[in-house]
């Protein structure tokens, strides 16, 4: 198997690194990596406050989210985003500045 290739035959597809993650066209089982991948490229880029677009549906993907998230070292903190970004359907996460 190629190693762009994933288990199901789908290949990956490369995302724009520009502080905004929207997963309403993922599925949530990619989440667990799809996170820490983004995240680390975003502070690879100096990219320290990421905008990540759950939707505001039932909660359950914003909470598998934030589970995620609380479990990377290198998060600073998680907030709602504001009106004007998303309300309760995005969250704000702000990124430690890596080590040199």
């Amino acid at each position: 198997m190629d190693k762009n290739e994933r288990d199901d035959g789908i290949e990956p597809v490369d995302l724009p690194v520009d502080g905004t993650l929207d997963l309403h066209t993922f599925h949530p089982r990619d989440l667990k990596e799809l996170l820490p991948d983004y995240l680390g490229a975003c502070r690879e880029k100096g990219i320290l406050q990421v905008r990540i677009i759950h939707g505001k549906g039932s909660g359950t993907l914003r909470k598998t989210v934030y589970s995620i998230l609380g479990r990377l070292s290198y998060v600073s903190s998680i907030t709602v985003a504001g009106e004007d970004g998303g309300g309760w359907g995005a969250t704000i996460v702000t990124l430690k500045i890596r080590d040199a």
